[in-house]
């Protein structure tokens, strides 16, 4: 049976990661339940020129076009659905991503203020025990930054800000972002082949 994965993306720099993380997944065969913030829309015109619907059916529409031909099943809920699955302890997927997380974002998570779809999913992960990924994208972190991060690992998150290695050799940003999307992967079981790991390099490359 197909894993389901809940991808949530907020209006933190790092759209690339975002938008090849749902390739990856999907070319998987994930079931993908998508999530985005108004932000995130800016965000990814800024970075990929992409122009992401507001509306959830037009998103789905849109992303099955972009994706066509992948095994995965996808579905997308607005910001206010309360009768998604994801909003539900009884019904949660096995594990959830934000990708990029924003700082505003993990704030409200780590407070559990719930107060959109994006917040509720994560909360319900959290009661749940089940793996809630979060891939703060700022630099410098404040005080507060971490102290959120830190009350977000204590309660079960994990913390995996998108910092790529080096010692594959990147030739691309593709590359780059092909590193930290194979570490997202691996949190979330999802079998990949997409770098070399540790130890696989040839004169210790």
């Amino acid at each position: 049976m197909s894993e389901t994965i809940c991808l949530a993306i907020t209006g933190a720099s790092g759209m690339p990661y975002a938008i090849r993380l749902l390739e990856c997944l999907l070319a998987t065969g994930c079931r993908v339940q998508l999530l985005y913030s108004q932000a995130a829309r800016i965000v990814a015109r800024q970075e990929m020129a992409l122009e992401l619907p507001d509306e959830p059916a037009a998103a789905a529409a849109f992303f099955k076009a972009r994706f066509a031909g992948l095994p995965g099943t996808l579905a997308v809920f607005g910001r206010e659905d309360w009768f998604a699955p994801v909003a539900s302890g009884s019904n949660p997927p096995r594990a959830m991503i934000v990708c990029p997380c924003s700082m505003g974002a993990l704030a409200a998570i780590a407070q559990g203020l719930a107060d959109n779809l994006i917040e509720r999913a994560a909360d319900v992960m959290l009661k749940e025990g089940r793996k809630l990924i979060l891939v703060p994208r700022e630099t410098p972190f404040s005080a507060i930054h971490l102290e959120n991060m830190l009350r977000l690992a204590r309660a079960g998150a994990v913390i995996l800000p998108p910092n790529p290695g080096f010692y594959h050799r990147p030739q691309s940003v593709g590359d780059l972002v092909d590193f930290v999307v194979a570490r997202v992967l691996d949190q979330v079981g999802v079998a990949h082949s997409m770098t070399p790991r540790w130890g696989e390099f040839e004169n210790g490359a």
